[in-house]
């Protein structure tokens, strides 16, 4: 396919892309994009990074660049570093000589190809999905796909490139992608991939815990967090990867394809409308996030208390200031989730005992969200709820949310500084600046909890 009838423009490929891409063009290798950059270019979207293929092997790679290291055992590629960025570099040979790959040998290759098309065909057959099955060839304009990815991006469907249950069980954490790239683009999964996800779930089980944070990471502090929470609920793999969260979703009755929404659902549509692929925030927002939603779905609150909470997280702990904006809120909250209780009226010393013991709850739910102990006891209490200890948040991850905490303490004379602006500085959510993250987090729960459209006539 032609790229320029596609839309594709040069200002859709970064500046250190190019360079990689010029620097070893000149070099007289084939260069090409490919996977889910391409996808995003077809669908016009912002590419949350790119990979470049290669006919040079790893080690001309290295010569290449002046700062350049291959990393990875299993499948090696190069980490090129160019103008503050590492950009991925694979080779056609590196795939070819990979052990254990052997789908490309149970797929017979459409007959007419050159030596080319068979090179780019077999590296594709090795991928994950049919839509993330493209290459662009950047120099002659080409877009290749011999795999059907253009027609599923037509149905919108994420549809494996070969047998689903052997794609997952050649690499389980498939799975994770399957979802996170149907939350992602909205799309569905094809009736085969859906079969096979839900039947070989707890195979994920394999996977280590960094790479399950890093696979949820990319799910919750990307812009889709909402839709990706739907779908392992829909799947069952919420059960097995987020077992507070699942039962929650157990006590309250909500189906597997329930449409309607709940507040834990409501708090990540409010956080994705900050977020996009290329706008992540740090891992530690969404687990405090967690953390706040179920002390509240344990223990209901007053509207009022968490808003003064949030005010309080916001502007760096001053209690008396978060106490006295909220005591003036006079807007209706959101009486759909059982965890806002029924307001009542508070004097200021009453509200801002409350803030201190709601700040409490969330230290001790994000304890028990790091403790496979406290995950098994609170399961033994809901047979019917799904049976999983899974932890996979690490001790660095569970300091870094609570120091988004850390601020609310009594008569405390440490100075916190607070976010003066309401711009959001999308450099420092992704490092994780706690001014940053807490305006964040104090937005998405004060939108919440009083919804703007509610206070509109």
């Amino acid at each position: 396919m032609n790229s320029k009838e596609l839309g594709f423009r040069n200002s859709m490929i970064a500046s250190p892309i190019k360079k990689v891409l010029n620097m070893l063009k000149k070099k007289g290798y084939n260069v090409y994009l490919v996977g889910g950059c391409v996808r995003d270019m077809i669908l016009r979207q912002t590419p949350k990074d790119f990979d470049i293929l290669t006919s040079a092997d790893l080690k001309e790679v290295m010569r290449t660049f002046s700062w350049c290291e291959i990393v990875g055992k299993r499948f090696p590629i190069c980490h090129v570093h160019m103008d503050g960025i590492i950009v991925e570099v694979s080779s056609f040979n590196t795939a070819k000589r990979k052990p254990g790959r052997h789908f490309a040998h149970d797929i017979e290759a459409p007959k007419g190809f050159d030596k080319e098309d068979y090179l780019r065909w077999r590296n594709c057959v090795n991928r994950d999905f049919t839509i993330n099955g493209f290459m662009f060839d950047p120099f002659a304009k080409i877009v290749y796909d011999y795999m059907g990815g253009m027609e599923d991006i037509i149905k919108a469907k994420v549809r494996t490139m070969v047998p689903a249950a052997t794609s997952f069980q050649e690499d389980c954490a498939r799975i994770l992608r399957a979802i996170r790239i149907a939350a992602r683009l909205g799309f569905s999964i094809s009736t085969e991939t859906a079969r096979s996800v839900k039947h070989l779930s707890y195979s994920i089980l394999r996977l280590d815990k960094g790479r399950l944070l890093m696979e949820m990471n990319y799910m919750l502090a990307y812009g889709s967090g909402e839709a990706s929470l739907r779908l392992l609920w829909k799947f069952g793999l919420l059960d097995i990867l987020l077992p507070f969260q699942a039962l929650y979703f157990v006590r309250h009755g909500f189906r597997r394809r329930d449409k309607r929404t709940n507040m834990l659902l409501s708090l990540f549509f409010n956080l994705d409308k900050l977020l996009a692929p290329n706008s992540p925030c740090h891992s530690s927002l969404w687990v405090g996030i967690l953390a706040l939603h179920k002390s509240l779905s344990d223990q209901p609150r007053n509207p009022l208390v968490i808003a003064a909470f949030s005010l309080a997280v916001h502007n760096g702990g001053n209690l008396l200031e978060a106490v006295d904006i909220a005591r003036r809120i006079n807007k209706p909250h959101d009486i759909r989730f059982p965890e806002l209780s029924d307001p009542c009226d508070l004097n200021a010393k009453a509200l801002e005992n409350e803030i201190l013991d709601l700040v409490e709850s969330v230290k001790v739910s994000l304890l028990q969200m790091t403790s496979r102990h406290s995950v098994a006891r609170a399961m033994v209490d809901y047979p019917q709820a799904p049976h999983s200890d899974m932890v996979f948040i690490p001790l660095g991850m569970y300091l870094k949310a609570l120091s988004i905490f850390d601020c609310l303490k009594v008569s405390s004379c440490k100075k916190f500084l607070s976010k003066k602006s309401r711009k959001i500085d999308y450099e420092s959510l992704a490092r994780g600046d706690l001014p940053e993250i807490r305006h964040l987090f104090a937005r998405v729960v004060f939108d919440t909890v009083y919804p703007l459209h509610l206070g509109q006539s």
